[in-house]
């Protein structure tokens, strides 16, 4: 009788843990001291790509290095993902009152970032957005509609369905479009594989439904916005980027030549030397 006891508090304590785990959409770390600066990573990329970056920085700067859920081995949480994620950022700054933060977000982060630069109720100081845009999926989805996008979706479950073979192959064929290095394209598809599948597939979905072009109206502090040459060519990404930000005042345009869509990795000493003017600029 006391075996099973102890072992009916054994699984009720397992699965308390694993529901705290459900319930938490970012995990942060922070390391450094002085003005803050909260780091986004991109979609199925742990918070670890930005430690370079930290090195610079953290002598002068706080950092609060983001990893989000399902992604860099964190436990995933239910769906609908982005916004938990989104309102937890949001949380998050309110809570530590990181006033006058600067957010740095590539892809995916790049847009969170921007998101959280439309609400009211947080005061940053600027966002460095590396190579993301306002709305991802009417740049890929013919006819747009955010309302059109849903989880269920013949594609969706045909990725679902993918044995671990098959998903690799995706997995191998998107990341040789993500970098210029070989090095860097092992990397970008080992992370999409250490994804929780679904949300790799779900998240996308979340990803391609978020069309923030009219909140750029509602953008008043600097921004930033680094954009990759590769594969596309510098004239048709400037064509892109002045299209998705045609809503926001002013922006400080910048072009990485010779790199695709992960710069920090492709041209890591230039990057590095960019992020570090945006910041210490007024």
């Amino acid at each position: 009788m006391k075996n099973v006891i102890l072992l009916c508090i054994a699984f009720v304590f397992s699965v308390s843990i694993y529901a705290q785990n459900e319930s938490q959409p970012i995990h942060v770390k922070v390391t450094g001291k002085g003005n803050p600066v909260i780091l986004i990573p991109g979609f199925t990329v742990p918070g670890d790509i930005w430690n370079p970056l930290v090195k610079k920085l953290e002598n002068n700067y706080e950092c609060h290095i983001v990893t989000l859920a399902g992604f860099g081995g964190k436990a995933p949480i239910e769906f609908p993902w982005l916004p938990k994620v989104n309102q937890s950022l949001k949380n998050y700054i309110v809570k530590n009152d990181l006033q006058n933060a600067t957010i740095i977000g590539h892809s995916l982060g790049g847009t969170i970032a921007t998101w959280l630069a439309t609400q009211k109720e947080i005061k940053l100081s600027k966002i460095i957005v590396v190579d993301a845009l306002p709305a991802s999926g009417a740049l890929m989805i013919p006819n747009f509609n955010p309302e059109n996008i849903v989880y269920e979706s013949p594609y969706n479950k045909q990725q679902l369905a993918m044995d671990d073979a098959a998903f690799a192959q995706l997995a191998t064929g998107m990341s040789k479009g993500m970098s210029l290095k070989a090095s860097a394209q092992e990397q970008i598809k080992n992370w999409i594989l250490q994804a929780d599948r679904k949300t790799y597939v779900y998240g996308y979905t979340d990803y391609f439904k978020l069309d923030l072009r009219e909140d750029l109206k509602n953008i008043s502090i600097p921004v930033s916005i680094i954009a990759a040459s590769k594969p596309y060519g510098s004239e048709m990404v400037k064509q892109t980027y002045n299209n998705q930000y045609k809503n926001l005042k002013n922006y400080n345009f910048i072009l990485a030549e010779n790199s695709a869509h992960f710069i920090m990795l492709d041209q890591p000493s230039w990057f590095l030397e960019q992020v570090q003017m945006i910041l210490s600029s007024k």
